[in-house]
């Protein structure tokens, strides 16, 4: 049965939207939909990344808190940083060196950093070292650096060590 469905529940959303976007539930609509749910998921299970490794799944929750938190005081900095004036601002890019390794960790990583208003991340470098992340107010990079890695990266570190 796995061999049939390697992404069960990418079957299962598949299968439900072709139904609810075509709005029938006619025999037709049901058997195409079955049939692409099953045959997508078989076509893209090649190029499909391993699953992650999630070794402290109790850090993930304690992780997702942060995140909101630091995402609401973030909109309110941000908020208060661009009803002053403009010149107070200093924008930087900044290399933050990785100490992940794992793609899902660093992938994760930089999903956090976009998601916090203020914070960008734009680019990693060709060797994988290294994030490059855009700040909208930065006056000290280090500072900056040392947040990121303290915040977000050392969990995700744990998480998926």
């Amino acid at each position: 049965m796995i061999r049939l469905l390697p992404m069960p529940l990418v079957s299962l959303l598949v299968f439900a939207l072709w139904l609810l976007l075509n709005g029938t539930v006619a025999a037709g609509h049901v058997l195409l939909a079955a049939a692409i749910a099953v045959g997508v998921p078989l076509a893209i299970a090649p190029w499909r990344p391993a699953a992650p490794r999630i070794r402290r799944p109790g850090l993930v929750v304690k992780l997702g808190l942060r995140v909101l938190i630091d995402i609401v005081v973030a909109n309110l900095q941000v908020a208060r940083q661009v009803l002053g004036p403009q010149s107070a601002l200093q924008p930087a890019f900044v290399w933050v060196p990785l100490d992940l390794v794992d793609d899902h960790a660093v992938a994760a990583l930089a999903g956090i950093i976009t998601m916090t208003p203020g914070t960008l991340s734009a680019d990693r470098s060709a060797d994988g070292r290294h994030l490059l992340v855009h700040g909208l107010h930065v006056p000290d990079a280090q500072a900056l650096v040392a947040d990121i890695k303290a915040r977000y990266e050392a969990p995700l570190k744990e998480i998926f060590a």
